[in-house]
């Protein structure tokens, strides 16, 4: 079995190498079996060992040597609401930000955003950090999503593991980057309704190989 806590480490490595998120900005979280383990709050992950990562039971209860990130709220009640989340990444990357923080959602202008399991990407009202009304806000948000952006804050992702979220954050933020530099020409096109049900349909066996 993966050693959970060792693994959602790596995948906060990860993400800051990638230069999605820097500091002790954002978090990662992975399911376990009676509840998830998620990145501590306040603590740069480059002084972090796997044993710093904290546990958030079922029930809301935190335990292990260190406090859970600010946002662990929102990751418990993602995993509640969304059985097949498997690891949920919380990210401040660039771009992403940057239209968050105008309160944008992602239209239809390339067909990878069916990627995120509809033909827009939207972006969740803002609310205070760490709070239910943030948490009430980003599940509206993925109502049949598996990604969403954050006014004023960030973008948030569910995946089936660690890998597979880190896969989609780092495709959101790319295309939150070519979005943004679309609109630096004016508004762009978008792809027609018709077209995006037919994409969406087509992602469902995107990258299976049975």
């Amino acid at each position: 079995m993966t050693d959970i806590p060792a693994a959602v480490l790596a995948t906060a490595y990860a993400m800051n190498a990638a230069g999605i998120n820097r500091g002790t900005a954002g978090n990662v979280s992975a399911r376990c079996a009676d509840g998830f383990i998620i990145t501590p709050t306040g603590m740069a992950y480059d002084e972090c060992v796997a044993g710093d990562m904290a546990k958030v039971g079922s029930d809301g209860t935190a335990s292990g040597r260190r406090k859970p990130s600010s946002e662990w709220r929102f990751h418990h009640d993602i995993y509640i609401a969304r059985p097949e989340a498997g690891a949920i990444i919380h990210a401040h990357s660039p771009f992403a930000t940057t239209l968050a923080c105008h309160a944008i959602e992602i239209p239809p202008f390339h067909y990878m955003i069916a990627r995120f399991g509809g033909a827009t990407v939207r972006c969740a009202a803002y609310a205070t950090f760490g709070t239910q009304e943030l948490s009430n806000a980003i599940l509206i948000a993925l109502q049949d999503r598996c990604a969403c952006l954050m006014a004023h804050h960030g973008m948030v992702v569910c995946g089936a593991d660690l890998k597979g979220a880190l896969a989609l954050a780092l495709e959101l933020e790319t295309l939150c980057e070519q979005y943004w530099r679309v609109l630096q020409l004016g508004q762009p096109q978008l792809l027609p309704t018709a077209e995006m049900v037919r994409v969406i349909d087509k992602f469902r066996d995107y990258g299976k190989q049975e």
